[in-house]
C-alpha cells in the first residue's frame, strides 16, 4: 500500500469536475470485483487506520475463501485496493478521486475520521459511487451541504453525533448525577466539534449548565490555559469530545493542575492506545462506544476470534464498524440487480434489519443514517468495561 500524496485542488471544484465527467462505471473485470477503502494509516491517528485495514483485509479474505460472492447470478471474488489519507482532508478527496476515476472501484469504504469521510463524501457523491464511512458520526457525511437534504450515495456503520450527544448528555446528568460541565475540544476538527456542540445543546435542555466550552486546534500540546479556566469553575463533569492522541495528554495535565472531577469522552477515545499515552490518567473514566467485547454477542464473538487469530490482538470498535461495513456492502451485492455501481446503490438502500458485528442495523427511509444503540464504556486498568446500553 502507498501513501498518495494530497491533490491540491479544492473539494468542491473536485466533485463538480467528476460530475461533470460522469465517471466510467468498471469497477469489475470478469471474474473480480474492486473494493476501495480510505484509511487513516499515517498522520494523527495511525491506530484507527490500522484497525480499519486490518478489518478490510479479514472481511475480504474470509468472503474470498468461501468460494467469493454471487451477483446477479454470476461468482466473483473481490479485490482489495487501499489507500493511505494521513488522516487529512485534501488527501482524502484525492485518495477517493483515484479510486473512483483511476482504478474504477465499485464502492469505497472509509474514510474512518469525519473531517476525512465529509470530502470524500463529496468525491463519492458527485460521482455516483457508494460510500460507506464506518466510524464517521458527523451529521454533514451523509448531507448534502448545498441542500441539507441526505447524500444518495453516502451511508455510515456507526451512530450519529446527534444520537451520542443525547446518550452522553443523560448518561452524564441521570447516572453520575452531574448538573454542571465543563467541555474541552478541537476546534478545527468535524467530529469533536460537532460533538461538543450537540453534546452541549442536549445537557442545557436536560437542565444542565455547561460552565465552560474551551477549544484548541489540531497539533496543540499545551492545555494549561484552557484546563485553568475550566479548574476555576469547578464543574461536576469534565467532558472531552476528543480523538484518543489528544486525550492522553489533556488527561495528563487535568490531573497534574488538581482537576480530579470525572473524565467522560465520545468514541473517539475509542483505541486501546488511549491507555498507553494517558499513563493512568483516565483511570475511571467514561465513553460512548458502538460495541462492547465483554457482552459479544454470537456474531461479534466470531468476528473477535477471527481477528485476534489473525493479527494477535483483540479488534476495537472502528475493527468492527469496518467489518460491519463490509458486511453491509456484501449485503447489497448479494441483492444487486448488477455488479455496477448505480445498482449496488439502490441495493445498499434497501437493506434492512442486518445483524452485524455491533449490533442491528437499519437504515431510516431515504437516509443514509442507521438506526443502532450505542454502549458506555468506562476505563479499568488495561481495559474498556462495559457500563450500560442505551438504544436509540
Amino acid at each position: 500500500m502507498k501513501t498518495r500524496l494530497a491533490l491540491l485542488l479544492h473539494v468542491p471544484a473536485l466533485a463538480a469536475t467528476l460530475a461533470a465527467a460522469g465517471c466510467g462505471d468498471r469497477a469489475r473485470d470478469d471474474d473480480t470485483l474492486r473494493i476501495g477503502a480510505i484509511v487513516e494509516m499515517t498522520g494523527e491517528m495511525p491506530a484507527v487506520g490500522a484497525s480499519s485495514r486490518n478489518a478490510a483485509e479479514l472481511a475480504v479474505d474470509v468472503l474470498n475463501a468461501a468460494g467469493g460472492i454471487t451477483v446477479a447470478g454470476k461468482v466473483y471474488k473481490v479485490e482489495l485496493l487501499v489507500e493511505d489519507n494521513a488522516a487529512k482532508p485534501d488527501q482524502s478527496a484525492a485518495a477517493a478521486n483515484k479510486l473512483i476515476t483511476q482504478d474504477n472501484v465499485l464502492a469505497i469504504v472509509g474514510p474512518n475520521a469525519s473531517l476525512g469521510a465529509i470530502p470524500a463524501s463529496e468525491i463519492a457523491e458527485a460521482s455516483q459511487t457508494l460510500l460507506i464511512t464506518p466510524w464517521s458520526t458527523n451529521p454533514k457525511t451523509t448531507l448534502d451541504n448545498r441542500t441539507g437534504l441526505p447524500k444518495k450515495y453516502v451511508f455510515r456503520a456507526c451512530f450519529t453525533d446527534p444520537f451520542q450527544g443525547q446518550v452522553l448528555a443523560r448518561f452524564i446528568m441521570e447516572k453520575l448525577g452531574a448538573k454542571t460541565a465543563g467541555v474541552l475540544y478541537d476546534v478545527a476538527s468535524e467530529a469533536p466539534k460537532s460533538q461538543a456542540e450537540l453534546f452541549r445543546t442536549t445537557f442545557e435542555e436536560l437542565g444542565g449548565s455547561v460552565v465552560a466550552f474551551e477549544t484548541y486546534t489540531t497539533g496543540d500540546r499545551d492545555f494549561s490555559a484552557q484546563l485553568t479556566k475550566i479548574k476555576s469553575v469547578n464543574p461536576d463533569v469534565v467532558f472531552l469530545p476528543a480523538y484518543y492522541n489528544d486525550v492522553g495528554l489533556i488527561a495528563q495535565q487535568a490531573r497534574r493542575q488538581g482537576i480530579d472531577q470525572p473524565l467522560v469522552g465520545s468514541d473517539a477515545w475509542s483505541s486501546p492506545e488511549l491507555i498507553k499515552l494517558s499513563e493512568g490518567a483516565v483511570e475511571g473514566a467514561y465513553f460512548a462506544n458502538h460495541y462492547a467485547a465483554d457482552i459479544a454477542t454470537p456474531t461479534a464473538k466470531k468476528f473477535i476470534g477471527a481477528y485476534q487469530e489473525k493479527y494477535g490482538n483483540p479488534p476495537d470498535d472502528v475493527a468492527a464498524l469496518t467489518y460491519d461495513s463490509f458486511g453491509l456492502l456484501f449485503e447489497a451485492l448479494r441483492s444487486a440487480s448488477a455488479p455496477e455501481r448505480q445498482a449496488v446503490r439502490d441495493a445498499m438502500a434497501t437493506v434492512s434489519g442486518y445483524t452485524g458485528v455491533t449490533g442491528e442495523i437499519r437504515f431510516s427511509p431515504g437516509s443514509g443514517d442507521p438506526v443502532k444503540s450505542a454502549v458506555i464504556m468506562q476505563v479499568k486498568g488495561d481495559r474498556f468495561t462495559w457500563v450500560m446500553n442505551a438504544a436509540p
